[in-house]
């Protein structure tokens, strides 16, 4: 892969089956790579997610929290976690609602997962600012470093209100279906 010969080092993927496809053998040859899981993760799928990926950025509900926290400890391998918030209270979309965040934060707290930040995809056809805003002052309050916020369309304003995390594979590789 070009990228990785210049020099590149972190991945997201959006399934876990894809990436385990596309990246199981470059990722035992090339331990410094990151991998990250950007798209949902369902609980029957944790324990492949687990042996490939280093970050998951859609950790949205305690059973999800719960399946991980068990999964780390077969695996002895800790990975970094975003908690996805729907601010945007959308019924097709994962992610906590903003008043359910709290409860979940100090449940994943609990367990000693390695809870690093927030995610959050904000409504299509809106202006992604306020969202951003909102999110940012959220990972404040909760005193999380990082911020997973951001894509292609977007990104400026990601990176204005502090993102950490950009997902801009589409610029970068194109629309693939």
């Amino acid at each position: 892969m070009p990228l990785i010969e210049h020099g590149h080092c972190d991945y997201g993927e959006n399934k876990v089956q894809e990436a385990l496809d596309k990246w199981g053998k470059i990722k035992l040859e090339r331990p410094e790579l990151v991998l990250h899981l950007i798209g949902k993760l369902q609980t029957n799928k944790v324990k492949f997610a687990l042996k490939i990926f280093d970050f998951i950025h859609s950790v949205d509900s305690k059973k999800l929290a719960n399946k991980i926290y068990d999964e780390q400890l077969k695996q002895n391998k800790k990975v970094k976690i975003f908690i996805q918030v729907n601010l945007g209270n959308e019924m097709q979309k994962s992610g906590v609602l903003k008043n359910d965040l709290n409860d979940l934060y100090l449940y994943c707290m609990s367990l000693k997962l390695n809870v690093v930040g927030l995610m959050c995809i904000p409504p299509v056809n809106s202006d992604p600012d306020p969202f951003f805003h909102e999110l940012n002052e959220l990972n404040k309050n909760l005193s999380l470093k990082d911020l997973s916020i951001g894509m292609s369309s977007d990104y400026i304003k990601a990176v204005e209100n502090h993102s950490t995390y950009l997902r801009v594979g589409s610029a970068i590789f194109g629309n693939r279906t």
